[in-house]
Formats: structure tokens, sequence, C-alpha cells
């Protein structure tokens, strides 16, 4: 709100009071409507090469050729994170990606596309989000700080769900009019805005954490390795944040894979259908983003309620051969999806501290987005044996048993919303920043309880 002729940030928007902060969630915004409409292109593009039928299976496998790469080279890429200055890093990661979206559409549009092509450039980007992914969700706190961190993570949510609302009503249209080419094009040109916002940032009002030294041998990049993955190992809430959304993401997010396919075969909606399917999951997804960033402090019970929402939406949506019941399904997918990516991310950075943030959000990275080629595949092969409601009954019931267990865990062990716990069982201060150098040891560090 505009008060006396300056802008007052509501509690939703508490992080939107750093002037980097601001940049980067504009640029993002115009950066993220053009992945969706390369999102909603790409799967069209598919279906249109090799047919509806066939399409679940080349889904499942796309999505298993673009995220092997983190899943095999995330934790390699939180090193790069910890070691190369993440506004630099970010800014050559974003580069690269527009790059391959111009070629893409370059193809498309002179004829010349294959579907191995459409394989390769996702494979190529999968390499440059083993880098980009930690890199830039671990520079969010370097612009915000520690007390807007976790509003910071929902408004990027946000960011990226709004996108999910009008990138695939933009891109349906672009598909119906004039082809899938454009939509390529734009993303590649949209990437432009994250690299200005970047480009125009000060780096006085940063707060980069301490640089992990450049390892010289094999020996210190395994050390640094088991560093990281020490940390989430003996933070039980980090390592059930984790724990979660591995499941999740894995099996409850394959979203990729079914709606083309259902746009295309189950409810016969077409192009200008899927984009809507895609708007209402976005719009379930930005709900559940703006209401997560009211939270001052991320809440566990979020984590866990998301993920049954989620896996109850897709036994509705596997269900029905109706648009409008489609629709609603997967309005509440997009919430239940988001609540808990959110919830986890959020948990994992106000726990870690600065020196292992890369490494830590490279674990988390890494079972997020690296989970992608199991549940890609898994989904699509399912689906060509049996349909995409078996699919999507399976991936709803495992997301759903996941969470039960979860909460069973909580309950059973007491987990709340804290660190680690000392050698003598007890639950102690946070240490500073200052104390727990990228030398120090890391084995159980600790936090004070959050609701």
């Amino acid at each position: 709100m505009i008060v006396g002729g300056r802008v007052r940030f509501t509690a939703a928007g508490r992080a939107l009071k750093h002037r980097n902060f601001r940049l980067f969630f504009f640029g993002q915004l115009i950066s993220v409507t053009g992945t969706w409409m390369q999102s909603v292109a790409q799967g069209w593009l598919l279906v249109t090469l090799v047919g509806p039928k066939e399409a679940i299976v080349y889904l499942g496998l796309l999505g298993a050729v673009q995220f092997t790469p983190v899943l095999l080279l995330g934790l390699f890429g939180g090193i790069i994170a910890d070691v190369w200055p993440k506004r630099r890093t970010v800014i050559f990661t974003q580069t690269a990606a527009g790059l391959l979206a111009l070629i893409l559409g370059g193809l498309v549009f002179f004829h010349a596309v294959a579907i191995w092509h459409v394989f390769v450039l996702a494979f190529l980007l999968g390499l440059v989000n083993t880098i980009d992914m930690p890199s830039r969700q671990s520079f969010v706190v370097e612009m915000v700080g520690s007390d807007d961190i976790a509003n910071g993570v929902a408004l990027n949510s946000a960011v990226f769900n709004g996108a999910r609302i009008v990138g695939p009503a933009i891109g349906g249209l672009l598909i119906a009019v004039v082809g899938t080419a454009l939509c390529f094009i734009l993303n590649g040109l949209s990437y432009g805005a994250v690299v200005i916002g970047l480009l125009a940032m000060r780096d006085s009002e940063l707060k980069p954490a301490p640089r992990l030294a450049i390892p010289k041998s094999v020996s210190e990049v395994r050390s640094n390795l088991a560093e990281g993955l020490r940390y989430v190992w003996h933070t039980p809430v980090v390592l059930l944040a984790i724990a979660v959304i591995g499941c999740v993401s894995t099996f409850g997010m394959n979203f990729n894979v079914v709606l083309p396919v259902m746009a295309a075969g189950v409810l016969k909606a077409g192009p200008t259908g899927f984009g809507i399917l895609y708007a209402s999951m976005g719009a379930g997804a930005l709900a559940a983003a703006l209401t997560v960033a009211m939270f001052q402090r991320p809440r566990l019970r979020v984590l866990l309620g998301g993920g049954m929402i989620l896996g109850l939406s897709e036994f509705v949506l596997a269900s029905t051969t109706l648009f409008p019941i489609a629709c609603a399904a997967v309005f509440f997918t997009g919430v239940g999806a988001i609540a808990t990516a959110i919830s986890a991310n959020s948990l994992v950075q106000v726990t870690v501290p600065g020196p292992l943030r890369g490494r830590v959000m490279s674990v988390y990275t890494t079972v997020f987005t690296g989970s992608t080629p199991i549940g890609n595949g898994l989904t699509g092969g399912v689906g060509g044996l049996w349909g995409t409601p078996a699919a999507l009954v399976m991936n709803g019931g495992i997301t759903l048993v996941a969470e039960v267990l979860a909460v069973v865990a909580v309950w059973r062990g007491g987990i709340r919303v804290s660190g680690g716990r000392g050698k003598d069982g007890r639950v102690g201060p946070r240490p500073t920043e200052r104390e727990l150098t990228p030398s120090a040891p890391v084995g159980k560090p600790v936090l004070p309880a959050i609701d």
C-alpha cells in the first residue's frame, strides 16, 4: 500500500522492501511467464510429433532426460554455489538457459525440429539447472537477509505460480493461432529480464555468506559434499522436510507428463483447454503461495497438510472425464503441491547456516528436482500400460502414504521446527555464522522452536 507518497509493504510483501529483491522479483515474473509458455508448448510439440497415445511415454522420458543431470550432479552444483559469487553464477546460468530456448524456437520455426533435438536440448538445460538451482535458491537470502527469507521464498513461489496462470493461457492461445515456435522464442528472450535485474543490483546491499575455498583435490570435494550431507542427516527438521518433498516431488508432481495427455485424450480439450488446465493449477498454487507468504515463519503442519491435499486431488482428477471437475481438481493439486514445496524450502533455508547453504540447498534441489526422472519414468510407464487415470491413482496413493508416515514420525518422534540436538540430546542455541565457518564441525546444529 502507499502511504504519504512512500510504499509501505504489508506482511505478505516484506521481502519487497529490499531493492535487489524487487529487481529479482520482477525479472523473474517476466522470465517465469516465458518458462510456463515453453512448458505448455513443449508438451504440445511432443503430442503433435508422436501422437496422443504415445505422448505420455515420451513426456515421461523427456522429464527423465532433463532432470537426470540434477540427480547425478546436483550435489556438485551445491559446491559451486558455495564457491562462486552467486549473482555472477546466476547471470551465467540464466543466459545459457535463454540461448537453449532460442535454439529450440529456431528449429521449430524453420520446421527442422526432430524428437532428438527436444531431448538433447532438455538434457543441456538439465546441466544448466544443476548449477542454477542451488545458486539461485540460496541467493534469495543474500538479497533479503535471514529475517525475511521465509517471505522471500514464498514471494518467489508466488511469482512462479502467478506466471503459471498467465503463461499457459498465453501459450495455449499462441499455439492455437501461430503454433509452438513463438512460445520458445519469447521464453528465450524473457531470460533477459532476469539478467538485466541482476546486473542492476547493488553489491553493497547484498548480504553474502562466507564463501567456501575452492577445493584443490578430489578428497576436498568429497569432504565438502560429506559436510553438507552430515548437516542434513543430523538436523531432524531438515531431514524431514527433504524426505517429504522427495516423496511428493517423485510421485505427486508429475503434471508435465499427465496434463498434456489428459487434455488431448481423456478430456478432449485441445491446446486452449490444455492452457486453461495449467492456469487452473497455477491459480491454486498462487493462492497457496500468497497464503503462506502471510506467515512470519514456516509451519510444519502446512508441509504435512499440503501433500495430503495433493494426493486426494489426484484421486479426483483420475476419476473424472468432465473438464470443469478436472479444472477444480488441478486447482487443488496446485494448492497442495506449492504449500508443501514452499514450506520445505523455507524450513531448510531458515535452519541452515550461511557457509553451508549452497550445499544443503543442493541436497534439497537434488531430491526435489532430481527425483523427477524416476517419477516421470514411472508415471509415463504406468500411463502407457494402463492409462493416465492409473498413473494418477498411483501417484496420489503414494503421496498420501508418505504424508501419513511423516505425520506419524512427527507425532512419535516429537519432531518440531527446530534444528538438530547436541551430544547430550538437549536442544541448544543456534550457532552464529561467525562461529560456524566452513571449516568448523557442523554435525548437529540447533535452532529454537518455530511454530
